[in-house]
């Protein structure tokens, strides 16, 4: 990656700014495109060193912009698409905002890359876009199932990013990343809302604590997203996930264990999905990302937790519990 001219949309964002962090420390050349606001608030970008904040390029933006885009994305060698709406209960009141930023966000960057003679495009998609599965663990191949808006434009950015390739030879490779978490997560995803009350209140209030997911600890994707960028291999969509499924109710016994307190478990109707949107079980297939990519995760869930629960210690009050963040 050293020399490298990236891009990377979300920059500001939990994933994003880990990537970045990883982007700089191999020598590349980074832009970094955070969503534009009137405060000039970086996200997490604002989090660095000082030392990393004077080797990176930060530019405020939209992905709604296609202009903006195609003028800022000149003499770049590898973009990194992660920028996107993801919470699943704002797609429930949002619809249009998740399918206007998702797709024709990912339609704008994919032009932009095509217009510029991109080398390579990693687009961002999500273990959401296979719904409840009929078989685990979940391969590439399965079926695709629109459960909630949010995952429904995630399949349609996902197919926009697949067209580049097909149509007009564009050099695009799929990331599938199942369920992400540690350090900087918002609380809008369960793992740090689970943490966060376990440390702050005196209960926990979640949803559905049946349904399983395969949890990627953050610094693990990163590896994958970076090996993912180092390969020659284009036109293909690969899953990033563990192989290992665990449900929410385990999850927050663990944390409990973890924060070392005997806390109530509370559910709160409203944290529900709906029922026919509910993802009941999710598990990777990763012999794919191992073949192809030569990647596996090193971190297990419980370091990954310790990790994410120390973090969320020493940044409690970006977390307002007493509020269900959607």
């Amino acid at each position: 990656m050293k020399n490298k001219n990236v891009f990377v949309t979300g920059a500001g964002g939990f994933i994003g700014s880990h990537l970045v962090e990883k982007l700089v420390e191999l020598g590349a050349n980074v832009t970094a495109l955070v969503k534009y606001n009137s405060m000039n608030r970086w996200g997490y970008v604002d989090f660095f060193k000082e030392s990393i904040k004077e080797k990176i390029k930060v530019i405020s933006g939209d992905l709604m912009d296609a202009d903006f885009l195609r003028k800022n994305m000149e003499d770049i060698d590898i973009v990194f698409h992660l920028g996107a709406l993801i919470a699943i209960p704002y797609s429930y009141t949002a619809p249009r905002h998740n399918f206007e930023t998702n797709v024709i966000g990912t339609l704008n960057v994919m032009e932009a890359a095509k217009e510029n003679s991109v080398k390579k495009v990693i687009h961002t998609s999500t273990s959401e876009v296979y719904g409840t599965p009929d078989k685990l663990p979940i391969k590439e191949g399965s079926e695709l199932k629109g459960q909630s808006p949010y995952s429904a434009s995630k399949i349609g950015a996902d197919k926009v990013a697949e067209s580049y390739y097909y149509s007009f030879g564009l050099p695009v490779l799929i990331l599938r990343p199942f369920n992400t978490y540690g350090p900087r997560q918002s609380a809008r995803a369960i793992i740090p809302t689970i943490i966060s009350q376990a440390l702050k209140n005196d209960k926990i209030v979640i949803g559905n604590s049946k349904p399983t997911r395969d949890f990627n600890f953050v610094y693990d994707l990163v590896d994958a997203f970076i090996k993912a960028a180092k390969t020659n291999i284009v036109g293909e969509t690969i899953n990033i996930g563990t192989g290992k499924e665990v449900s929410i109710l385990e999850l927050a016994e663990k944390i409990k264990e973890i924060v070392n307190k005997n806390i109530e478990l509370v559910h709160d109707k409203e944290r529900y999905r709906p029922s026919k949107s509910e993802v009941n079980r999710l598990c990777a297939d990763n012999s794919k990302a191992k073949e192809l990519l030569k990647w596996g995760p090193k971190y297990s869930l419980d370091d990954g937790l310790k990790i994410t629960t120390k973090w969320i210690e020493e940044n409690i009050n970006f977390y307002k519990t007493n509020i269900y963040n959607v």
